[in-house]
């Protein structure tokens, strides 16, 4: 978090905080949600100013519930999330980066969901990969030290996981591939996609 960030948020420790503003899309796109994209529940706008993209990958955390937010100033901006706290790109040198421009060094677990989509957990950063790279990792899927087939891809979601051993091969390893169910992620990654929803029904 930037120094004079932590400096204002010291001094005006109790600014109210603002929810349902600012999206992360399921692409990696910070986007802004004025009063008509959250009356009809749409997207917004995206965000292309560099230094204002680099201000919020600098200072992007989260609470103890799962919540994740980006500290602006003395306030916290809660971010609505589309698929997942963070958004992997395929890159040629680091293999994997995420939408902060961070990289991802190593893969602990890759998880293929129920949507047909990867995801990938390096310690407490979880993130679902772009799906425009998906083609580019599908290669990356083995099967009996082989690239899987499409029939064998199918019949693992299929299967649940259950009928054969994927593993990923990425960052000069081969990691576990398991199944996902996208409807289960939230509450089994610890984060929460919508906190001002959250926060409307505890009170």
């Amino acid at each position: 978090m930037d120094l004079q960030v932590e400096k204002a948020v010291a001094k005006w420790p109790n600014v109210p905080h603002c929810y349902g503003w600012l999206m992360l899309d399921a692409r990696g796109t910070w986007r802004m949600r004025d009063e008509n994209a959250q009356r009809h529940n749409l997207r917004g706008d995206k965000i292309t100013q560099p230094a204002l993209l680099g201000f919020i990958n600098r200072n992007y955390v989260h609470d103890k519930q799962g919540c994740w937010y980006f500290q602006n100033g003395p306030q916290r901006v809660y971010v609505d999330l589309e698929a997942a706290p963070y958004v992997a790109h395929t890159e040629p040198v680091s293999h994997f980066v995420l939408q902060t421009r961070e990289p991802l060094p190593s893969i602990e677990t890759a998880w293929l969901s129920n949507q047909g989509r990867l995801w990938l957990q390096n310690a407490d950063k979880i993130a679902i990969v772009d799906d425009r790279d998906l083609t580019q990792c599908l290669l990356q899927l083995h099967c009996m030290d082989r690239v899987v087939t499409d029939e064998e891809l199918v019949a693992w979601l299929d299967s649940c996981g259950a009928c054969a051993e994927i593993k990923l091969i990425a960052n000069d390893s081969a990691v576990d591939v398991r199944y996902l169910d996208e409807e289960d992620a939230a509450r089994q990654f610890g984060f929460v996609r919508q906190p001002g929803a959250v926060i409307t029904a505890n009170k």
